[in-house]
């Protein structure tokens, strides 16, 4: 087996868990050239690289957004792309989905308000089974933050292109559902990927469709929010708050309006971080069974994006 490995820092524990896991393949790891591997692991691949290394089996992203890898102009058509489905990503989203629910359920922006202020006052309890979490998308980490919040007994919907009926789900799928389960909707979690199809979609006039008070979540990728659309909604306290940890432009320039947004929590893109160890286990795994011919799960559909 031949790899071609060009891979976020630090390369040198990719190149060697690579080696543990696959110990029949030979490496190569860029700039070094092997021009024809069965594989090149990539993650967002720099200009002029598909140019000089023809993958014959497979292309594999180091993660689990593909919007780089197929925005970049000489892909080659004909080699299936496959993304990781999980890696050890899953745990740490819900964790993160979790902690921001938790956080507007409990009201801690309001507690923190009233210490600032030295104000004691105990605030009505909001009431769980109407403080509905939605979320937009409903793949493996969607799953997974699902199950999470059903577990602390949070009421759960979750909109999707296609309909996925998952057990203690409230199910919407298609353009015509996504109004009514934005319209009942106290915290929203954005988790689709970014395509032609879902750029922009949270703007002034479907975020507007979310409730007085509501909240925003987004671990998915910049670019669905309209970020002046969300900052008027926040202003006008339509939005009680957003909590954000993916950007248009990353890092996010030091004079955005969010970094200092009263009603903005945000992170440097850390919700669920691709870990070296269980993600080449899975790839490993894909390898050797594209090597076999056999089907495995994660092939991206380029029409759709993902």
């Amino acid at each position: 087996m031949r790899l071609l490995l060009q891979s976020p820092a630090p390369i040198a524990a990719w190149r060697d868990a690579l080696a543990a896991a696959l110990p029949e393949a030979r490496i190569t790891v860029w700039p070094e050239v092997d021009p024809e591997p069965d594989a090149a692991l990539v993650w967002k691949p720099p200009e002029g690289l598909f140019a000089r290394v023809r993958p014959q089996r497979a292309i594999v992203n180091l993660g689990a957004g593909v919007d780089a890898l197929l925005r970049t102009p000489d892909l080659p058509a004909h080699v299936p792309v496959v993304r990781l489905e999980d890696a050890g990503m899953a745990e740490q989203m819900a964790e993160y989905v979790t902690l921001a629910v938790l956080a507007a359920f409990r009201e801690q922006a309001a507690y923190r308000a009233q210490q600032r202020a030295a104000s004691w006052l105990q605030r009505p309890r909001l009431a769980k089974a109407e403080f509905v979490v939605g979320l937009l998308g409903l793949g493996v980490l969607g799953g997974a933050v699902a199950e999470a919040l059903r577990a602390l007994a949070f009421p759960v919907a979750a909109w999707t292109r296609r309909r996925r009926p998952m057990p203690g789900i409230e199910a919407f799928a298609g353009d015509a559902e996504l109004g009514p389960m934005l319209a009942r909707t106290r915290v929203l979690v954005c988790m689709l990927p970014s395509s032609e199809a879902t750029r922009g979609l949270l703007n002034q006039s479907r975020l507007s469709m979310l409730p007085r008070g509501a909240h925003v979540v987004n671990v998915a990728r910049g670019d669905l929010v309209a970020d002046a659309d969300l900052l008027a909604l926040l202003d006008e306290g339509h939005l009680a708050s957003a909590t954000l940890d993916v950007f248009v432009d990353e890092p996010l320039p030091p004079g955005h309006a969010f970094w200092h947004h009263p009603a903005v929590t945000l992170t440097p893109h850390v919700s669920a971080a691709t870990l070296i160890g269980p993600s080449v286990a899975q790839i490993a795994h894909k390898l050797r069974a594209l090597m076999r011919g056999e089907h495995v799960g994660g092939v991206v559909d380029r029409e759709l994006g993902y």
